[in-house]
Protein backbone atom coordinates (compact mmCIF):
# COMPACT_ATOMS: atom_id res chain seq x y z
CA UNK A 1 0.00 0.00 0.00
CA UNK A 2 1.22 3.38 -1.10
CA UNK A 3 2.13 6.07 1.29
CA UNK A 4 0.53 10.01 1.81
CA UNK A 5 3.35 11.08 0.33
CA UNK A 6 4.32 8.51 -2.10
CA UNK A 7 0.34 9.42 -3.13
CA UNK A 8 1.06 13.13 -3.32
CA UNK A 9 4.56 12.41 -4.87
CA UNK A 10 2.65 10.69 -8.04
CA UNK A 11 -0.28 13.11 -7.95
CA UNK A 12 2.37 16.12 -8.73
CA UNK A 13 3.71 13.62 -11.51
CA UNK A 14 0.36 13.79 -13.23
CA UNK A 15 -0.15 10.26 -11.19
CA UNK A 16 -3.58 9.96 -9.83
CA UNK A 17 -5.44 7.44 -7.62
CA UNK A 18 -7.79 5.00 -9.24
CA UNK A 19 -11.17 7.02 -10.19
CA UNK A 20 -12.73 3.42 -8.65
CA UNK A 21 -14.99 5.70 -6.15
CA UNK A 22 -13.03 3.99 -2.92
CA UNK A 23 -12.00 5.70 0.18
CA UNK A 24 -8.53 4.50 1.14
CA UNK A 25 -7.38 4.52 4.83
CA UNK A 26 -3.86 5.48 5.61
CA UNK A 27 -1.93 6.02 8.95
CA UNK A 28 -0.76 9.79 9.18
CA UNK A 29 2.78 10.61 8.52
CA UNK A 30 3.05 12.44 11.98
CA UNK A 31 1.00 13.53 14.80
CA UNK A 32 -0.48 16.72 12.68
CA UNK A 33 -0.54 15.27 9.70
CA UNK A 34 -4.24 14.29 9.83
CA UNK A 35 -7.60 14.79 7.11
CA UNK A 36 -9.07 13.98 4.44
CA UNK A 37 -7.85 14.56 0.76
CA UNK A 38 -10.40 13.85 -2.31
CA UNK A 39 -9.36 13.57 -5.73
CA UNK A 40 -11.16 12.46 -8.52
CA UNK A 41 -13.59 9.39 -7.68
CA UNK A 42 -11.10 8.65 -4.91
CA UNK A 43 -10.47 9.64 -1.88
CA UNK A 44 -7.54 9.23 1.13
CA UNK A 45 -8.65 9.48 5.13
CA UNK A 46 -5.35 10.45 6.78
CA UNK A 47 -5.84 8.94 10.27
CA UNK A 48 -4.56 6.50 12.95
CA UNK A 49 -8.25 5.27 14.11
CA UNK A 50 -9.43 2.05 13.38
CA UNK A 51 -9.93 1.73 9.29
CA UNK A 52 -12.76 -0.25 10.00
CA UNK A 53 -15.01 2.40 12.17
CA UNK A 54 -13.78 4.98 8.93
CA UNK A 55 -15.05 2.20 6.72
CA UNK A 56 -18.34 1.49 8.22
CA UNK A 57 -18.95 5.01 9.61
CA UNK A 58 -18.84 5.77 5.65
CA UNK A 59 -21.11 2.63 4.31
CA UNK A 60 -23.54 4.51 6.82
CA UNK A 61 -24.25 7.70 5.46
CA UNK A 62 -26.88 8.19 2.73
CA UNK A 63 -24.75 10.25 0.44
CA UNK A 64 -23.41 9.44 -3.46
CA UNK A 65 -19.90 7.37 -2.08
CA UNK A 66 -17.67 9.68 -4.50
CA UNK A 67 -18.56 12.67 -2.17
CA UNK A 68 -18.83 10.60 0.89
CA UNK A 69 -15.27 11.24 2.82
CA UNK A 70 -15.79 14.60 2.41
CA UNK A 71 -19.88 14.67 3.48
CA UNK A 72 -20.81 17.12 6.99
CA UNK A 73 -21.60 14.13 9.06
CA UNK A 74 -18.42 11.68 8.33
CA UNK A 75 -16.24 14.80 9.10
CA UNK A 76 -18.26 15.52 12.53
CA UNK A 77 -18.19 11.71 13.29
CA UNK A 78 -14.02 12.32 12.19
CA UNK A 79 -13.96 15.18 14.60
CA UNK A 80 -15.68 13.62 17.67
CA UNK A 81 -13.67 10.62 17.37
CA UNK A 82 -10.26 11.94 17.48
CA UNK A 83 -10.43 15.34 19.48
CA UNK A 84 -9.09 17.42 16.73
CA UNK A 85 -11.51 20.56 15.04
CA UNK A 86 -10.86 21.42 11.43
CA UNK A 87 -10.21 23.92 8.94
CA UNK A 88 -12.26 24.37 5.71
CA UNK A 89 -12.06 22.54 2.93
CA UNK A 90 -9.40 23.94 0.53
CA UNK A 91 -9.02 23.32 -3.26
CA UNK A 92 -5.28 21.87 -3.91
CA UNK A 93 -2.81 23.07 -6.61
CA UNK A 94 0.64 22.36 -7.46
CA UNK A 95 3.19 23.27 -9.27
CA UNK A 96 6.84 22.80 -10.15
CA UNK A 97 9.81 24.27 -9.91
CA UNK A 98 11.50 26.82 -12.61
CA UNK A 99 14.73 27.64 -12.80
CA UNK A 100 16.37 30.63 -12.59
CA UNK A 101 15.74 33.38 -10.12
CA UNK A 102 12.66 35.23 -9.19
CA UNK A 103 11.91 39.00 -10.92
CA UNK A 104 10.43 39.70 -8.10
CA UNK A 105 12.44 41.60 -5.33
CA UNK A 106 12.26 39.34 -2.22
CA UNK A 107 13.61 40.14 1.36
CA UNK A 108 13.73 37.19 3.68
CA UNK A 109 11.70 38.24 6.90
CA UNK A 110 14.16 36.34 9.79
CA UNK A 111 11.33 37.87 12.70
CA UNK A 112 10.05 34.11 14.15
CA UNK A 113 7.76 36.62 15.96
CA UNK A 114 6.37 38.09 12.32
CA UNK A 115 2.67 36.87 12.50
CA UNK A 116 2.65 35.25 9.59
CA UNK A 117 5.30 33.07 10.40
CA UNK A 118 3.79 32.00 13.37
CA UNK A 119 0.85 31.34 11.70
CA UNK A 120 2.54 29.17 9.77
CA UNK A 121 4.61 27.32 11.61
CA UNK A 122 1.02 25.95 13.19
CA UNK A 123 0.95 23.92 10.85
CA UNK A 124 3.76 23.49 8.72
CA UNK A 125 8.13 23.11 9.46
CA UNK A 126 11.17 24.45 8.21
CA UNK A 127 9.04 27.80 7.18
CA UNK A 128 10.62 30.44 5.56
CA UNK A 129 9.28 33.93 4.93
CA UNK A 130 9.84 36.84 2.40
CA UNK A 131 9.01 40.02 1.93
CA UNK A 132 7.56 42.30 -1.70
CA UNK A 133 6.61 45.28 -1.93
CA UNK A 134 3.03 45.16 -0.95
CA UNK A 135 3.21 41.66 -0.07
CA UNK A 136 4.38 37.97 1.33
CA UNK A 137 5.46 34.83 0.81
CA UNK A 138 5.43 31.92 3.02
CA UNK A 139 7.29 27.94 2.71
CA UNK A 140 7.40 25.31 4.81
CA UNK A 141 7.11 21.89 4.88
CA UNK A 142 3.28 20.39 5.76
CA UNK A 143 1.13 17.26 4.71
CA UNK A 144 3.75 14.35 4.79
CA UNK A 145 6.72 16.61 4.56
CA UNK A 146 5.64 18.45 1.10
CA UNK A 147 6.33 22.01 0.29
CA UNK A 148 3.70 24.35 0.64
CA UNK A 149 2.93 27.64 0.07
CA UNK A 150 0.96 30.73 0.90
CA UNK A 151 0.92 34.57 -0.41
CA UNK A 152 -0.62 37.19 0.77
CA UNK A 153 -1.27 40.63 -0.79
CA UNK A 154 -1.84 44.07 1.24
CA UNK A 155 -5.32 45.54 0.62
CA UNK A 156 -3.45 48.46 -1.26
CA UNK A 157 -1.61 46.44 -3.79
CA UNK A 158 -4.58 44.05 -4.90
CA UNK A 159 -5.64 43.56 -8.51
CA UNK A 160 -2.07 44.47 -10.13
CA UNK A 161 -0.65 40.87 -10.89
CA UNK A 162 0.77 40.42 -7.44
CA UNK A 163 -0.52 37.51 -5.99
CA UNK A 164 0.58 35.43 -9.15
CA UNK A 165 4.54 37.11 -8.98
CA UNK A 166 4.23 36.08 -6.00
CA UNK A 167 3.18 32.77 -6.37
CA UNK A 168 5.91 32.53 -9.67
CA UNK A 169 8.43 33.57 -7.79
CA UNK A 170 7.65 30.97 -5.04
CA UNK A 171 8.85 27.79 -8.26
CA UNK A 172 12.02 29.70 -8.65
CA UNK A 173 12.74 29.32 -4.93
CA UNK A 174 11.87 25.27 -5.13
CA UNK A 175 13.50 22.52 -6.08
CA UNK A 176 10.57 20.33 -5.76
CA UNK A 177 6.96 20.52 -6.44
CA UNK A 178 5.23 22.87 -4.41
CA UNK A 179 1.80 22.83 -3.23
CA UNK A 180 -0.87 25.12 -2.48
CA UNK A 181 -4.10 25.26 -0.32
CA UNK A 182 -6.74 27.78 -1.61
CA UNK A 183 -10.64 28.15 -0.17
CA UNK A 184 -12.60 27.24 -3.12
CA UNK A 185 -14.55 31.02 -2.34
CA UNK A 186 -11.06 32.57 -2.94
CA UNK A 187 -11.61 32.83 -6.36
CA UNK A 188 -8.52 35.77 -6.26
CA UNK A 189 -6.35 33.53 -5.12
CA UNK A 190 -7.19 30.75 -7.44
CA UNK A 191 -6.89 32.80 -10.37
CA UNK A 192 -3.61 33.55 -8.86
CA UNK A 193 -1.97 30.41 -8.68
CA UNK A 194 -3.51 28.84 -11.81
CA UNK A 195 -2.19 32.11 -13.62
CA UNK A 196 1.80 31.27 -12.30
CA UNK A 197 1.33 27.58 -13.73
CA UNK A 198 -0.41 25.48 -11.06
CA UNK A 199 -2.84 22.98 -11.70
CA UNK A 200 -5.91 22.07 -9.27
CA UNK A 201 -5.51 18.04 -8.36
CA UNK A 202 -7.75 18.24 -5.46
CA UNK A 203 -9.63 19.09 -2.56
CA UNK A 204 -8.65 18.30 1.40
CA UNK A 205 -9.60 19.24 5.13
CA UNK A 206 -6.77 19.02 7.61
CA UNK A 207 -7.56 18.34 10.97
CA UNK A 208 -5.80 20.33 13.43
CA UNK A 209 -4.86 19.19 17.20
CA UNK A 210 -6.56 20.10 20.04
CA UNK A 211 -5.28 23.45 21.42
CA UNK A 212 -4.03 25.35 18.37
CA UNK A 213 -7.51 26.66 17.65
CA UNK A 214 -7.00 30.35 18.52
CA UNK A 215 -4.57 30.09 15.16
CA UNK A 216 -7.52 29.58 13.31
CA UNK A 217 -8.88 32.75 13.58
CA UNK A 218 -6.10 33.97 11.74
CA UNK A 219 -6.74 34.37 7.95
CA UNK A 220 -4.92 32.48 5.12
Amino acid sequence: MESVREILDGVARGVFPPADGRTTVLPQPGPRHAGVLAFTAHSVVVTDEDPAWVYDTLRGLDCDPLSAALHPRFLAALLERTGRWAETVDAVLVAGPLPGVPALALTEIRDAGHPRIRYARERRDEVRAWQADGGVLVMGRGTAGRLEVSVEVDETARERGLGRRLAGAARRLAEEPLWAQVAPGNARSLRAFQAAGYDAVGAELLLRLPGSAEDARVPQ
